[in-house]
């Protein structure tokens, strides 16, 4: 049970799960900035060009009944789709993908340089070593 304990801890204190947490905060911060990106700054605009929508408020009452506003609906309890509020939120993860996306684009690229600049750092090997890892190699076939 103690190496249990021992292993747990390790597991906890090693460097991935910890940057995976620090990720996942981060992450759930950002997804709150770019839905705020998404309700208070793109959508008004793209509402007015389309005569005035506010899209949070469209939805679809399935009970028949007219009222007058969403927090209306909402305050009777009657069962709605709320359709706006999804396009909303399908603009918003496009928003967050595309973000994500560029990012993981931009670190595969500096990884790439990266990698490139330890190649070209890397000692050229010698005459003598070429031959012996030739040698080398056609006695292992």
């Amino acid at each position: 049970m103690k190496g249990f304990i021992n292993e747990f801890k390790t597991f906890l204190i090693k460097g991935n799960v910890m940057d995976m947490a620090v990720g996942f905060m981060f992450g759930a911060a950002f997804a709150t900035v770019v839905k705020s990106l998404v309700n208070n700054i793109i959508m008004p605009p793209i509402g007015l060009l389309l005569g005035k929508v506010d899209f949070s408020a469209l939805y679809i009452s399935l009970d028949g009944t007219h009222y007058a506003t969403l927090k209306a609906a909402e305050a009777a309890s009657a069962p709605l789709i709320k359709y706006g509020v999804f396009i909303n939120d399908v603009i918003g993860f496009v928003i967050l993908g595309f973000v994500i996306f560029m990012m993981i684009k931009g670190v595969n690229k500096l990884q790439a340089k990266n990698e490139e600049e330890k190649k070209e750092e890397a000692p050229k090997k010698s005459d003598e070593v070429l031959l012996l890892e030739q040698i080398r190699d056609a006695l292992a076939k």
